[in-house]
């Protein structure tokens, strides 16, 4: 399947977007994931790239309700205005905090955590 298959078929709320549109998106999230790492996931992690792009430029549904916006914000209340969200930044580095503000940035989070694994040498001999 190619990205834009993947993207109609896993990113309904956009829809409305021409094919040429959604095209834009993957080209520009296309330097991010690499083929060679990703492999037979490459063209599913550059459909959730774009889509995560798209829903936090504006686009897609916004309305009170969606599996998004429930990731977003999960209580609020008017007097002395409080809000709370169900997403804790604090388990997340700061390089992937904005990727867990959107279903689409977490469903990419966890198939990279099975592609890559975070190794660091520092260096040392035994």
């Amino acid at each position: 399947m190619t990205a834009l298959e993947v993207f109609r078929m896993t990113a309904k709320e956009f829809d409305d977007l021409e094919d040429s549109e959604v095209q834009k998106w993957i080209e520009l999230v296309t330097p991010l994931i690499s083929k060679r790492v990703f492999k037979e996931t490459y063209e599913q992690c550059l459909a959730l790239l774009a889509a995560h792009n798209l829903k936090m430029s504006g686009y897609g549904d916004t309305s009170v309700g969606t599996v998004d916006d429930s990731l977003r914000v999960s209580s609020y209340s008017e007097g002395s205005t409080s809000i709370g969200f169900s997403t804790s930044q604090s388990n997340n580095l700061a390089v992937d905090a904005e990727y867990t503000l959107t279903v689409y940035g977490l469903r990419y989070l966890t198939i990279r955590r099975l592609k890559i694994i975070s190794i660091h040498s520092a260096g040392e001999r035994r």
